[in-house]
């Protein structure tokens, strides 16, 4: 269960690389813009302020995360559903997904379907976290392996940006990857990448376990964290790498080339 105020913890360094890769897609006016695995909402919203003309619609798996942003109102349509259903009408000239397809395994078969089914001339644009190879997650999966739940973690569920560029090979790519520096506040009772961590990376972990392994869980992993990631003066720095990839199909009648 995705939990939307856990999530939005750390909104402002969550939301960054969502609109840095808004931002790199060049359509002017597009008919109907899909935001796919939406969250609670807030920043499919943004999306009507850029192309006020657009239908817009937000899809995620989580009922939780799609009542919250139904409850928003204003001009987007959400459902509840699932990515690897989805296909796009003949007017959706965007499609957005912004951290989603790292918990999808098959997410590559599916950018290359949606890259095949697109309009002439779309947009697709995709952002995961690359972090996986990161301290927290290499303790994650070590402290992970002593209680049993390694089957619910991943080692390295997306690729490089040169792998996707590879991928939509047909389409006109930009790939790229960032590594962010979060600078999290440091003091209170927890450390703040486990705050961070619960967010995400660690709900299929909390579902794996009872409560009180799941409290044993936390304070090892907390103190594995407290090592890796120190305070310095007010703050603890959480580098973050994402890789991005924004593709346009061919235009109608024509290649990129």
């Amino acid at each position: 269960m995705w939990d939307p105020a856990v999530y939005r913890r750390f909104g402002a360094e969550r939301s960054r690389p969502f609109f840095d890769l808004v931002a790199r897609v060049g359509a002017e006016k597009p008919r109907a813009v899909a935001d796919l695995g939406c969250g609670p909402g807030e920043l499919t919203l943004t999306l009507a302020e850029r192309w006020p003309g657009a239908r817009l619609s937000g899809v995620d798996s989580s009922p939780e995360m799609i009542a919250k942003a139904s409850a928003h109102g204003g001009p987007a349509s959400f459902r509840t559903g699932d990515v690897r259903d989805w296909r796009p009408e003949p007017d959706t000239d965007v499609l957005v997904t912004n951290a989603t397809l790292q918990w999808v395994p098959e997410h590559r078969d599916l950018l290359a379907r949606w890259a095949r089914e697109l309009p002439p001339g779309a947009w697709l644009a995709m952002q995961v976290p690359g972090n996986f190879g990161a301290p927290s997650h290499v303790l994650l999966r070590e402290v992970g392996k002593r209680y049993g739940v390694s089957h619910v973690l991943r080692e390295a569920p997306v690729g490089d940006p040169a792998d996707y560029a590879a991928l939509l090979d047909d389409a006109e790519v930009d790939a790229w990857e960032t590594t962010y520096l979060h600078l999290l506040p440091a003091g209170g009772d927890e450390h703040p990448v486990l705050r961070w961590m619960e967010g995400t990376a660690l709900r299929p972990v909390k579902a794996a376990l009872d409560d009180n392994a799941w409290q044993s869980f936390r304070a090892d992993l907390a103190r594995e964290l407290a090592g890796a990631y120190p305070a310095a003066g007010r703050y603890v720095a959480f580098p973050f790498r994402r890789v991005f990839v924004v593709a346009r199909t061919a235009p109608e009648g024509g290649t990129h080339r």
